[in-house]
C-alpha cells in the first residue's frame, strides 16, 4: 500500500507533488498549536488545508479574492469574539495560524510561496510561547527542516528535482549554520522574553493559586507536570520533611480563603520573628515558570535565596517573593533549617484577626466547638491539647482522602466534617482551621508542594503540580505557629509513605504497566532526566553562565564588555577566515577559465550573447561575422587563447605548460579594443 502511495505521488505534476508538502510541513508545524487554538480556528485551518489539498490532486483553480476577503472578515471577527482584542499572544497567534492557510489559497506566483514560507517559519516559532521543553525542540526542528526543504526546491531549476534531493541541501544548511547558532547561544546577551505565560488557570487540576475557593470542584484532576526540581547537597532529609512553602492564606469570606494582604491590611503588623537551629540542609531549586512572585523553599529558609535577575523578600508570614513574575526557568540556591520557630511567642493583638470568622456560615461547626469547650476536660485546654482533640477525630472519626468528593455548598466545614467526611487537602486544611477558629485558637492555611519523587538516573528530586498541598499552622503559647496537616491524620500516606492518589491512565499506558510496571517507571525516569539535563543546560543558560563561561576562557572578572568584545572577535576571525577560504578557492580554480568568463562578460556587454559551452574558437568566428575586419585584434587574441589551451606542441610559445604565455594574454586583454 505504501509503495502504491509512493508511486501515485511520485507520478503527480511538480506543481501537485510540492504543494502536497508544503501543506504536509505546515500541518505539522501547526498540529503543536490545536490544545492552544479556539476550536474554531483548528477547524478552520484543518478543513483550509485539505480543501487546498484536494485542489491541487484534482488540478482544480485555487479560489476568487473575495472568497478570500469574505474568509478573513469572519475570521477576524471570531477572533475578536474568542479573544476580545487582535493584540496579544493568544490573539496574535490564532490571527497568524489564519493568515498561513488561508495564504495556501493564494499559491499563484513564487512571491506567494515565499510568504507562505516564512509565515510557517513565524508559525513554527509560536509554538516555543507555549512549550520549551525538548519534545517540542525536536518536533520544530523536523519542522525547520521541512520548511527549508520546501524553500530549496522552490528555487530548483524548471523539471522535476527529487524532493530528497532538496532535503539533503536543506540538511547541510542546516548544518553549516549550526556553529552560527551554537557561538550566539553561548555568547548573545540573555534577554528576557518578549512574551509572558498564560494567567493561572489551574481550577479544577492540582496546582497552585493565590486563592483558594473551596467546595466548588467537583472532582480534581492530578496533574503530573513538574514543578520544580531539588538537587540536595548531601544526603536528602525524609519525604515527610518536605514541605515547599508557598503562599500563607489568612482571610475566609466564607467561600474564599486569600492571602492577608489581599482582603485588608493588619490593623496590627506582625513580623516573621524566625529563630532557626541545628545544621542547615544546603539544595538547589530549578522553579518552572508559574507566572507568580513566589519563591518555593523548603520550611524554613533564613538566608536569601541565591537567585540571579530578581530581588528577593521574606514575608512576615515567611513566604518568599521576588520583585516580578517568574515567568521563565529560575533556578536559586537556598539553604533551610528543618528547626526552626516563628511568630510571636506571646499573645499580641494582632493575632486576634487569625481567629476571625464570617458571620452566618458553618453553624453545625461552631455548635461542634462549643460543645468542646464545654466539656470539663478542655474547658480550660491550651492550643496543643485542642489541636490533638481534632486530630484525634480525623483519625477515628471514618474521614477519607479522596480526587472526588463532588460540590460542596455553601456551609463547607459543616458537610465536611458531618455529611460527605470526604475531600482533598484543602477541604480537610480548610475544615481543620475553621474548626481552630471556632475554639478561638489563632490558625491559618498554608499552601505548597509536599513530598517529591527522587530519579534514580540524575539523582534530582521532582516535584509535581500533583504534589501541591494545603496545611495549616496554628499558634501556640510560647512557641508561636506550629505546622500541623490535619491530611496526616485522614491519610498517613499521603504525608508519611508518601502515597498518592494516581489519576486513571490511558488504555496504552494501562498495558504497558501491566506488562512491565518496572520498565515504565525506568523509561518514565530516563525521559525526565533527559528533560532535565535540557532544562538545566539550555533553557536555564542564564546570564550568569555566560560570564561564568568567560572566566573558564581567563576573564577574572568578566563583565557584558568583555562578552561583547570576545562575541565581536569571534565574528571577525571567522569573517577574516571565510574570506581567506575564498580567497584560496579562488586560487585553486583555472586561470584560463577565468579569463575566458571575463571574455563572455565584456562580449556581453556589447551585445553578444554566448553560453557557458562556447568555446574561444567560437566567439572568435562569431566576432568575425559580425564586425569582420574591425574586431580583427580580438578575433586573432581569442585564437590565441585557445591555442594556449589546446595547442600543446613543444614549439608553441603559447602552450598550456607556459605560464608566461597566459600572463602576455592577461595583458593583452586589458589593451584590447571593443565592438560597440
Amino acid at each position: 500500500m505504501l509503495t502504491r502511495a509512493a508511486t501515485f505521488i511520485a507520478n503527480l505534476p511538480r506543481d501537485s507533488r510540492d504543494t502536497l508538502f508544503l501543506l504536509l510541513v505546515i500541518a505539522w508545524v501547526l498540529l503543536p498549536q490545536v490544545e492552544h487554538l479556539p476550536l474554531w480556528c483548528s477547524a478552520l485551518a484543518a478543513g483550509v488545508l485539505v480543501w487546498r489539498g484536494w485542489l491541487a490532486l484534482t488540478n482544480q483553480s485555487l479560489p476568487g479574492r473575495w472568497w478570500l476577503l469574505t474568509l478573513l472578515a469572519l475570521t477576524i471577527a471570531a477572533t475578536l469574539f474568542t479573544h476580545r482584542t487582535l493584540m496579544g499572544r493568544d490573539a496574535g497567534v490564532t490571527m497568524l495560524v489564519v493568515l498561513l492557510t488561508l495564504k495556501t489559497l493564494e499559491l499563484r506566483a513564487r512571491r506567494d510561496a515565499f510568504v507562505v514560507f516564512f509565515l510557517g517559519f513565524f508559525c513554527m516559532l509560536s509554538n516555543f510561547f507555549y512549550s520549551q521543553s525538548l519534545l517540542t525542540a525536536f518536533s520544530m526542528m523536523l519542522g525547520l527542516l521541512g520548511l527549508l526543504t520546501v524553500l530549496v526546491n522552490a528555487h530548483m531549476p524548471v523539471g522535476k528535482p527529487p524532493l530528497m534531493e532538496a532535503a539533503k541541501t536543506a540538511g547541510w544548511m542546516a548544518a553549516l549554520g549550526a556553529p552560527i547558532m551554537v557561538v550566539l547561544f553561548l555568547l548573545f546577551p540573555r534577554l528576557a522574553p518578549l512574551w509572558g505565560l498564560p494567567s493561572d488557570a489551574i481550577t479544577g487540576r492540582s496546582g497552585l493559586s493565590q486563592n483558594m475557593q473551596v467546595g466548588t470542584i467537583a472532582s480534581l484532576a492530578l496533574d503530573d507536570s513538574v514543578a520544580m526540581r531539588i538537587r540536595f547537597e548531601g544526603r536528602p532529609p525524609q519525604q515527610q520533611d518536605l514541605y515547599f512553602r508557598g503562599p500563607v492564606l489568612a482571610s475566609f469570606d466564607g467561600i474564599e480563603w486569600r492571602p492577608q494582604s489581599f482582603s485588608f491590611p493588619s490593623r496590627y503588623s506582625l513580623t516573621a520573628s524566625l529563630v532557626v537551629t541545628g545544621a542547615p540542609i544546603a539544595y538547589e531549586v530549578t522553579l518552572e515558570p508559574t507566572n507568580r512572585p513566589w519563591l518555593f523553599v523548603m520550611e524554613a529558609a533564613a538566608q536569601k535565596p541565591a537567585l540571579a535577575s530578581y530581588q528577593s523578600a521574606m514575608q512576615p508570614d515567611l513566604q518568599w517573593m521576588v520583585n516580578r513574575p517568574i515567568t521563565e526557568l529560575a533556578r536559586y540556591k537556598v539553604q533551610s533549617y528543618p528547626d526552626f520557630r516563628h511568630g510571636p511567642p506571646q499573645a499580641v493583638l494582632g493575632l486576634r484577626e487569625f481567629v476571625e470568622l464570617p458571620p452566618g456560615f458553618n453553624p453545625r461547626t461552631l455548635e461542634l466547638a462549643s460543645q468542646i469547650r464545654r466539656d470539663p476536660r478542655y474547658a480550660t485546654a491550651g492550643s496543643a491539647e485542642l489541636v490533638k482533640v481534632v486530630m484525634e477525630r480525623l483519625r477515628t472519626g471514618g474521614y477519607t482522602y479522596t480526587l472526588e468528593p463532588g460540590v460542596y455548598g455553601k456551609n463547607t466545614a459543616d458537610e465536611f466534617w458531618f455529611d460527605r467526611k470526604e475531600g482533598f487537602c484543602e477541604h480537610i486544611a480548610s475544615s481543620f482551621v475553621i474548626l481552630m477558629r471556632a475554639l478561638d485558637v489563632p490558625a491559618r492555611i498554608v499552601t505548597g508542594y509536599q513530598g517529591g519523587e527522587q530519579n534514580p538516573v540524575d539523582g534530582f528530586w521532582t516535584v509535581r503540580q500533583s504534589d501541591a498541598h494545603a496545611w495549616a499552622e496554628v499558634w501556640h503559647e510560647g512557641l508561636g505557629w506550629v505546622r500541623v496537616d490535619p491530611t496526616s491524620a485522614v491519610s498517613p500516606g499521603r504525608t508519611g509513605a508518601f502515597q498518592r492518589l494516581k489519576a486513571p491512565q490511558g488504555v496504552v499506558a494501562q498495558a504497558l504497566g501491566s506488562i512491565s510496571p518496572g520498565f515504565t517507571i525506568q523509561v518514565r525516569a530516563m525521559w525526565e532526566a533527559v528533560n532535565n539535563s535540557w532544562s538545566q543546560w539550555i533553557l536555564n543558560y542564564t546570564q550568569g553562565k555566560q560570564l561564568d563561561l568567560l572566566k573558564g576562557i581567563g576573564f577574572e572578572s568578566p563583565s557584558w564588555a568583555d562578552l561583547s568584545y570576545v562575541l565581536l572577535g569571534i565574528i571577525v576571525t571567522a569573517s577574516l577566515a571565510g574570506a581567506g577560504w575564498t580567497l584560496w578557492e579562488h586560487a585553486q580554480h583555472d586561470p584560463w577559465l577565468r579569463l575566458l568568463v571575463k571574455v563572455r562578460k565584456r562580449l556581453a556587454k556589447a551585445g553578444i550573447e554566448s553560453t557557458p559551452s562556447s568555446s574561444p574558437r567560437q566567439l572568435a568566428a562569431v566576432i568575425k561575422g559580425k564586425y569582420g575586419g574591425k574586431a580583427a585584434a580580438l578575433h586573432d587574441w581569442l585564437m590565441q587563447l585557445e591555442m594556449q589551451r589546446y595547442a600543446n606542441t613543444s614549439n608553441n610559445p603559447a602552450s598550456p605548460g607556459n605560464p608566461q604565455a597566459l600572463k602576455q594574454l592577461k595583458r593583452q586583454f586589458n589593451g584590447l579594443s571593443w565592438p560597440v
